[in-house]
Parts: C-alpha cells; sequence; structure tokens
C-alpha cells in the first residue's frame, strides 16, 4: 500500500457496464492495493485527487462521453504530478485495430490499454507499475517542496544579513539588481539602475581599479572580491564591498558574473576612527618617550601590546559574529536535513524489492548524511557541537590511526611518527581529534602534489606564559608537518577563517581549519599554524592534559556508557515541533516502530494535553520553538508530573548556556534507530506518567 503524507493513496476505478467494476476491485484487494469504484463519470472526476495512485477505466464508459471536464483536471495537475490511466479495451491500444484509443491517449496523456479478456497476473503487473510510478512523482513532490523551502531560507538569511544581489550579463553587460542593492549605491526601489549607472555612481579614483578587477575575473576565472567607494546623489561618500563568482555555460564560456554587495561604510568609518585614535595615541606616546628616554623599551612594548590586543579584539568579534551566524544557519539546516533523512530512512523501509527505488532512496540518503556531515563541520567551527570530553591516549591513537592514514594519503606521501613511549592522556573528545587529524593529513597530502613527507609528532609541553591565548599548565601537542609549496603571510593569516580555501573549486569546503581551531578552543587549547613558502607548513593541536590522565584502563572503559538495549514495548508519546513537516517525519518514526503518538505544535498546545488527565510514558520535545522553549515546557511539566520520561531534540547538539535541565538530550538530525536507543534507554525509568 502506497501512502502519502497523512493518507493513502488509492485506485480509482470507472467501469458502470458488468462486472469490470467488481472485478478490478477484488483483484487490487489481493493485492494489497485499496480501491474506490465510481458511479457515473461525473463523480469520478469529482473524486479524482492528489491521493489517488492511478484510475482504471473502459473504454465503453470514455468512448463517447464528454472529457472536458477529465481533460482540464489532468492539465490542472501540479507539475511533479502525471497520474497514470489503465484502461480496458475490447479492441487492443493501436490506432489500426481501435482508432478511439487514439482520442483517449490525447486526452489521458499517462495511459496504459489491456486488451480483454485478460490475465489477472497481466493486470496486476500494469497497475504495479502505474503504483511505483506514482510512487516516485510523490517522492520527486517531496523533494521539490525541500528545495523550495531551502531557497526560501537562503532568502531570508541574504535580507537579514542586509546583502544585495546582482548579476551581469558578460555578453550585453545588462546589469540585473535587487532592492537592496539598489539602496546600496544611493537608488530608490522603482530607479532604472543599469551597468552605466554603476559605473558613473563609483569615485573617479576606484573606477579604473574596478574595472581592472571584473576583466581580470572573467580572464582568470578567479573570484570577485573588492572594496571601492560609491557617490549617492547628495554627494555623500560610501563604501561599497562587492563579492562574485564567474558563471560558465556547458562549454566552458564565461557567460556572467553573480554577486552580492553589502554597505560597509559604517565599518570603514570605525576602522578610520580607530586609526586617527592610534596615530594620536602614536604621538603621545613618541612625546612622552622623548621626555623619558630611561622608559622607551617599556613605553614600546606597552604601544605593541595594545594595538595587538586591539587587533585581536577585532579579529575575535569578526570571528564570533561569522560563529553566531554560522552555528544558526547550521541548526536550520540539520532542522530541514532531520525530515529529508527520516521520511528517507522510512521510505527505505517499504521500497520492497525494487532496485531502482531503492538505489535512489540510498543515494539520496548519501546526500543527506554528508550535508549532515557538513553541518557538524559548521557547528565545530562556531564551537555548538556537543563533546564527549574524556581522558585520552594520543600515543595509541596517533598509533591507531597510521593504517587509515597511510591509505588515505596515497602511496607518493611517507608518513613518520614520533611518539614517545609514554605521555599523560589529554582532555579531549577522541572522535573529533581522530577527525582533525585525518584533515591535518588530507592538507598535508594536497600541498605535495609531487609527494613528499609527512611527519606526525607528539610532545609534552610545560607552558607557563600568562598570556591571554593560551593559559599556563601542561599541554601534549600534536603536530603534523609537511614539504609542501606552503603559505605567505597573508593566505596564513586567513587560513582558519571559516569557507576560505587554497583549493580550487570543487576541491573542498574550506571548513577544516577553521573546525579544529574551534574543537582547540572548546578544549580549552590552541592550534598555531606556521608555513614558509616552499618549505612547507606545520600544524600543532595544543590540548590540555587531562586532570585525570591517572584513571585505568579499566576506569575510563567503565565510564562509557552502553549502549542501550532496544526493547518493542509500546508507549503512549506526546511529541511536541513547531516545525509541522518534522513533526510529521518523527511522528511516522515513532508510529512505525509501535508506539501511540500524539502530536503538538506548541509548549501551550503540549500542556494543555497533559492537563486534560490523559496519560503518557514519554514527551519528546523539540527546543527552539516560538513563545515557550522546550526548557520552559519541561520545567512546567516537571512542575506537575516530576515523574515524566523527557527527551528533548534540537537542531543544536547542546543546549544554550545557562539552560540546567535533567533530562535525556537528542541532536538533529537522528534516525529512526537513534530515537528507538534513546527511548530504550529512557525506558529504565518510571514506566508512565498519571496526574498527580
Amino acid at each position: 500500500m502506497t501512502t502519502i503524507p497523512n493518507r493513502v493513496a488509492i485506485a480509482l476505478i470507472h467501469a458502470p457496464l458488468g462486472r469490470d467494476a467488481q472485478i478490478a476491485a477484488s483483484l487490487l484487494e489481493e493485492a494489497g492495493i485499496r480501491s474506490q469504484i465510481s458511479p457515473d463519470l461525473a463523480t469520478f472526476v469529482g473524486w479524482l485527487r492528489d491521493d489517488v495512485a492511478f484510475a482504471v477505466v473502459t473504454e465503453e464508459a470514455l468512448r463517447s462521453a464528454d472529457l472536458r471536464a477529465i481533460s482540464s483536471w489532468i492539465e490542472a495537475q501540479p507539475s511533479w504530478s502525471d497520474l497514470p490511466f489503465i484502461v480496458l479495451t475490447s479492441r487492443g491500444g493501436g490506432p489500426e485495430r481501435n482508432p478511439a484509443a487514439a482520442r483517449l491517449s490525447e486526452v489521458l496523456g499517462n495511459v496504459s490499454f489491456i486488451e480483454r479478456p485478460f490475465h489477472a497476473t497481466t493486470f496486476i503487473s500494469v497497475t504495479r507499475s502505474a503504483l511505483r510510478g506514482r510512487r516516485r512523482q510523490y517522492e520527486a513532490r517531496l523533494r521539490i517542496e525541500a528545495l523550495d523551502e531551502g531557497e526560501r531560507r537562503l532568502q531570508t538569511a541574504i535580507e537579514a544579513g542586509r546583502l544585495g544581489t546582482w548579476e551581469l550579463d558578460l555578453a550585453t553587460y545588462g546589469l540585473t539588481t535587487s532592492t537592496t542593492c539598489k539602496q546600496i549605491f544611493g537608488k530608490d526601489r522603482d530607479d532604472i539602475f543599469n551597468y552605466q549607472d554603476l559605473l558613473d555612481s563609483i569615485h573617479p579614483d576606484d573606477l579604473e581599479r574596478m574595472q581592472a578587477a571584473v576583466k581580470a575575473t572573467v580572464e582568470t576565472g578567479r573570484d570577485y572580491s573588492i572594496e571601492y567607494r560609491t557617490i549617492w546623489r547628495d554627494g555623500s561618500v560610501h563604501w561599497a564591498e562587492i563579492h562574485a563568482q564567474l558563471y560558465r555555460d556547458r562549454s566552458g564560456r564565461a557567460i556572467r558574473l553573480v554577486g552580492v554587495s553589502a554597505d560597509i561604510t559604517a565599518g570603514v568609518k570605525a576602522d578610520e576612527h580607530q586609526r586617527l585614535i592610534n596615530e594620536i595615541l602614536e604621538e603621545r606616546v613618541a612625546e612622552r618617550t622623548r621626555d623619558l628616554k630611561q622608559a622607551h623599551a617599556v613605553v614600546m612594548a606597552e604601544v605593541s601590546q595594545r594595538e595587538r590586543a586591539e587587533e585581536q579584539l577585532r579579529q575575535a568579534q569578526k570571528m564570533e559574529a561569522i560563529g553566531q551566524l554560522t552555528g544558526g544557519v547550521a541548526h536550520d539546516f540539520n532542522n530541514l536535513l532531520m525530515a529529508v533523512l527520516s521520511n528517507l530512512d522510512l521510505l527505505r523501509k517499504h521500497a520492497g524489492d525494487d532496485p531502482r527505488a531503492t538505489r535512489l532512496i540510498d543515494g539520496a540518503l548519501q546526500g543527506a548524511q554528508r550535508g549532515a556531515s557538513l553541518t557538524q563541520r559548521l557547528l565545530a567551527f562556531a564551537r555548538r557541537q556537543d563533546l564527549h570530553v574524556g581522558p585520552v591516549d594520543l600515543c595509541r591513537l596517533v598509533v591507531d590511526m597510521e593504517d587509515l592514514l597511510r591509505r588515505t594519503v596515497g602511496s607518493n606521501i611517507l608518513i613518520e611518527t614520533v611518539v614517545p613511549d609514554a605521555l599523560p592522556a589529554v582532555s579531549a573528545d577522541a572522535n573529533q581529534v581522530e577527525l582533525a587529524l585525518l584533515n591535518l593529513a588530507v592538507n598535508a597530502r594536497d600541498a605535495m602534489p609531487d609527494g613528499g613527507t609527512i611527519r606526525i609528532d607528539l610532545r609534552e609541553v610545560d607552558h607557563v606564559s600568562t598570556s591571554q591565548d593560551l593559559a599556563a599548565g601542561r599541554y601534549v601537542v600534536l603536530s603534523v608537518a609537511d614539504q609542501g609549496h606552503g603559505m605567505d603571510a597573508e593566505t596564513l593569516q586567513k587560513a582558519i577563517e571559516p569557507f576560505f580555501s587554497t583549493k580550487e573549486l570543487g576541491k573542498g569546503t574550506g571548513l577544516g581549519l577553521s573546525m579544529i581551531h574551534g574543537l582547540a578552543l572548546q578544549l580549552h587549547g590552541d592550534f598555531k599554524l606556521a608555513s614558509t613558502i616552499g618549505q612547507g607548513t606545520t600544524a600543532e593541536l595544543w590540548i590540555p592534559v587531562s586532570a585525570t590522565f591517572a584513571a585505568t584502563e579499566a576506569e575510563r572503559t567503565e565510564a562509557v556508557p552502553r549502549e542501550a538495549e532496544q526493547d518493542s514495548a509500546s508507549r503512549r508519546i506526546l511529541l511536541v515541533d513547531d516545525d509541522m513537516l518534522i513533526a510529521m517525519s518523527s511522528a511516522d518514526m515513532l508510529t512505525d516502530l509501535g508506539h501511540e503518538v500524539v502530536e503538538a505544535h506548541s509548549g501551550k498546545e503540549a500542556l494543555e494535553y497533559l492537563g486534560n488527565g490523559a496519560a503518557f510514558d514519554l514527551m519528546i520535545t523539540d527546543y527552539s520553538m516560538p513563545g515557550m522553549t522546550g526548557g520552559d515546557l519541561t520545567k512546567a511539566a516537571r512542575e506537575r508530573f516530576p515523574d515524566l520520561p523527557i527527551l528533548i531534540a534540537s537542531g543544536y547538539a547542546e543546549l544554550p548556556p545557562g539552560v540546567d535541565l535533567d533530562v535525556a538530550r537528542l541532536g538533529k538530525p537522528y534516525t529512526q534507530q537513534d530515537l528507538a536507543r534513546e527511548i530504550s534507554k529512557l525506558s529504565k525509568g518510571p514506566s508512565s506518567m498519571r496526574p498527580r
């Protein structure tokens, strides 16, 4: 039985003469396909809906009938829909034997003919083919809706970031701009703004530089990135920051530039103001130095330290802002992937023996899982991923990964490891450190296209500095050095910025080093890069020594929580999520596991269910909800039902700071197996909830 959201797809039968309708319905029932018999053509047309899997009609029922109503319905189908029709005929479907069939083919479109008398096997085979085709149409609809939702979210993010979008046709130099883009150049919403208007609005001293940058992008294909001054109608000078990429056709010919623009006037003025402040400060320092020669060295050191602190503050504010935006986008994508993965997981179970459907679902699952991996990297950069920190033996970790690293970097790369006999355990997440080491090894390999040696070194350092960069204490340093082409000072400074990459387009996300940097900060350590052009790069991950490094292997083993065994007991579950798509997907997974599910789409609605005397064995709630968060709902529910098991699911793998809730947590996106495992863990608590 094929399904669509909240309904079951049925077969619609219109065969008013003889026993064709009853025979067809009986055969479909034996095949497990639900059907509905229409007594007349008007009713048949009225019953046509999106949840009809296919229609079975007889030729004589349509031969002399007015087919305008059914033709209008077929033409009005949404783009994803092409309803299959199965026509029972006594003269075959060919135009030579049955000219009327050509008319039906034109009207119905997606039609299959079965000549009577027919064998039951033939009929069922044709209906199953139609059913499979309709199922693929339903899957296409889900993908189209997901893409539309993603596009809406992207547009919202662009508008929230006050970014203007534009396109430049390189053949005609026709310029298409958004309203925000026009405003950045001092234009009104309804103003005509062509390429010449753009050139006229640029400061004369910056015009040649802008045109040279456009020409360089078209000739070399590198990204277009520039800042320049603009002059508005009132004569005021503003600053615009422009980024774009070259778009090529299938033959490789450059056809347009597509990019975004932003007004950075406030930032430039702030930098200029800061520069003036620094200049004044330097003048005062110089004047005082002349009067106090003996204190000259001390004063200059303080000035240098102050300038460095100011630069670090600006960089920290910039990275924090990017981190917040990145974490928010990753959270939203986790919610989208939650719906995609859960529905694909369920579809896979119901795909049956159709190899094409299985292959398509597996491909979609792999793509969604890669998306989930990317969001984890984004959360790692934003320092919002959930770390399972404990004592980690880096010596054993490096030794155990040697074989994997050698296979990953290839035969033309030699890996040398320098691992001491004994090092104290560090306080880290072993999985994240393994991922960081693998990322560093791959970066080192890519820096040596002609082969070379990667040196992996471990050493203990007793850090005594009291600078703000790294607290004093004992650290174990994981070092990865290559003999590659190296980086200049400017590239090295940008290396840990998110999405920055020296690799060609399509060869990397630009998140590897930023993820490692975020991991180091979460572990209260540091990530250092040193590089020289032509001599290679050395990356160092500083991780603090664990306070419990003397714990025995047995103690660490006991500290690892065992996988919760799944059980098949049926429970009554209150599911709370403001996102209808995610709530529907989660409810389907729970129902498929054999549980009874009651859905609520807000904290207020959930409290109404809890307050009406209904009994629940478990409450599963999203955290980020408008009006009342999952944390607020949990506190309110616990006041009345202290024994109610609660599971919080969130796109962030960790709850916001200051939220202290003694509940189970599950990060989105999760699979049906993850959900079943968490429910099994909670089953060891109170078996059910009853009002007090």
